[in-house]
């Protein structure tokens, strides 16, 4: 009976075998043996053989919790194991669930599209005193990070009295995963205040939310506390380590720790790298990392990894800003992938930079076969036909929109100053210093003007008069972001300024930043929704190319 029980505890074993030894041992499944066949149920599952795994479990004549949740988490990700779940409350023993029992429940919960359990699973949780155990806890505050129900999962987290490095790392990975990375920054301090011990799960979403919102000083400083907790060298630690400097344009830094980690990096790690030279705008690093058929054959053989549909992506983006859009075409339809929303968004992308409104318009369509509430695609063709003056198309892609009730998603530009972000949308009177702003922004504009700038309203997606534009593009998000961080005491004098947008920057702003650097003698560094842009002494790093 030893040697089939340690059979059981080692997951390579094929459970057949050790079920025939014990049918031929003459043990069957009674209270006494329960344990070993609760681990042959396991053993089962870890082999996908769960047909087998519930004939097993059917033929146990009185199965405990740990029997039920073993067949349980044999089904997880499937509405089978909600069944088995009622079975089991239903089961004359009454046997109630456990930690596990709930953890694997969560967990398939998760995974379906009906989210009505989950708030019943809660009160049962009360009901038997579970919902403290962190291992409980956890579970409900991914399982409603994933159905978005962020009120629901901080509240189950703020009302936990013992919250371990676990559930610190669902909550900050899952707002990250929301796209509220300053909360998860946030909480992700609290869990340093508590002295929770990190783990590279922690680690690397706080470090996700960091570069979301393009906060370097927070990335600067999650990268030396994962040196000092030794899990810098971790694959995933390092891997959102590339993300993170790469979104916030220090690709130099990415590079370092691309370097530091290649051999062990997987497919997401190049992936990363990649990235952040296509953010920065950085044609030829792309291309020297990722475009013949021999890199693609180096990366099989040499680091073995497949390349997967990004590494295509990069390369189709990279042709496409450079003109390349019949080759950049044509790689998208003879790669061995289906072409996703990302590849013909960024061909689209390329037709705007290009002007081409005629592949712009067989690209969108391209992308809305994909996903038809994609609101890029409109506005990137509205941008394209306005680039042409072409304001009856422009009039049709809006009527589009307007149809299919699909909305524009609202221009906002970001600042971290000390690692608190200031937001601002066109226009924007909310901050407490508004007044300083629109008088720095004034005066910024008028020094430009003397240097020859001109305001370039080719993107204006409306018939206006030459006023009104001109009023319009003063006020856009960026702008009001740069005179922030311009006034006095915001940012130390040579600091460079770092704005984020999560749109593309206009041509007038692109074009008003250039002269800014000068008149401030500041660096600014703008990352929008496609790169970055690296403003210097009348320059941009994207040499007009975005």
């Amino acid at each position: 009976m030893a040697s089939l029980e340690s059979m059981t505890a080692n997951p390579k074993t094929d459970p057949r075998c050790v079920h025939t030894q014990a049918i031929t041992k003459g043990i069957n499944p009674s209270p006494q043996n329960r344990a070993f066949f609760n681990n042959l149920i396991t053993l089962y599952s870890n082999h996908n053989l769960n047909s087998s795994a519930l004939q097993l479990f059917h033929s146990i004549p009185c199965p405990n919790t740990v029997t039920w949740t073993s067949i349980i988490s044999a089904f997880a990700n499937s509405p089978t194991a909600i069944r088995l779940f009622l079975s089991m409350l239903r089961h004359p023993r009454q046997c109630l669930p456990n930690a596990r029992t709930f953890a694997t429940l969560l967990k398939t919960c998760a995974s379906l599209s009906d989210n009505s359990l989950g708030p019943q699973l809660q009160s049962l949780s009360f009901k038997l005193s579970l919902h403290q155990n962190p291992f409980v806890g956890s579970a409900f505050v991914s399982l409603y990070c994933k159905t978005r129900d962020l009120d629901a999962a901080r509240k189950v987290f703020d009302e936990m009295s013992d919250r371990d490095e676990v559930c610190f790392s669902a909550i900050i990975n899952g707002l990250t995963q929301n796209k509220r990375p300053v909360d998860a920054l946030r909480y992700f301090v609290e869990m340093k205040r508590q002295n929770v011990i990190s783990t590279f799960y922690s680690i690397s979403g706080a470090l996700c939310a960091a570069s979301r919102a393009a906060m370097l000083d927070q990335c600067m400083i999650i990268h030396g506390h994962a040196v000092v907790t030794g899990l810098d060298l971790d694959i995933y630690v390092g891997t959102a380590l590339i993300d993170g400097y790469g979104k916030c344009g220090v690709v130099e830094e990415a590079v370092r720790v691309f370097n530091e980690l290649e051999m062990e990096l997987n497919v997401a790690g190049w992936n990363a790298m990649m990235a952040a030279y296509a953010l920065l705008g950085r044609k030829e690093n792309v291309v020297e990392l990722l475009e013949t058929e021999m890199w693609l054959n180096k990366m099989k053989m040499q680091y073995k990894l497949e390349p997967r549909i990004e590494h295509y992506t990069c390369l189709v983006g990279a042709m496409g800003k450079v003109g390349k859009l019949d080759e950049a075409e044509k790689v998208a339809l003879t790669m061995p992938y289906e072409p996703d929303a990302a590849v013909w968004r960024v061909l689209l992308s390329s037709c705007a930079n290009n002007k081409n409104p005629d592949v712009a318009w067989r690209m969108t369509e391209k992308l809305l076969e994909i996903d038809p509430n994609d609101d890029s695609a409109y506005v990137i063709l509205a941008n394209v036909f306005a680039s042409a003056s072409m304001w009856d198309e422009v009039k049709k892609v809006w009527k589009m929109m307007r149809d299919k009730r699909v909305r524009k998603e609202v221009g906002r530009s970001w600042i971290e100053v000390r690692g608190d972000l200031h937001v601002f949308f066109a226009g924007d009177r909310r901050h407490a210093r508004k007044d300083e702003i629109f008088a720095k922004l004034t005066e910024l504009m008028a020094e430009i003007e003397k240097l020859g700038y001109v305001p370039n309203s080719d993107e204006m997606l409306h018939e206006l008069e030459e006023k009104e534009k001109r009023e319009l593009l003063w006020y856009h998000s960026e702008k009001l972001a740069v005179a922030f961080g311009l006034l006095s005491g915001v940012t130390p004098p040579g600091k460079p300024l770092r704005i984020a947008k999560n749109l593309r920057i206009c041509k007038d702003c692109h074009q008003a930043f250039k002269y800014i650097s000068i008149v401030a003698e500041r660096e600014i560094i703008v990352r929008d929704v496609h790169r970055y842009h690296r403003f210097l002494n009348g320059s941009c790093s994207c040499a007009d190319s975005w």
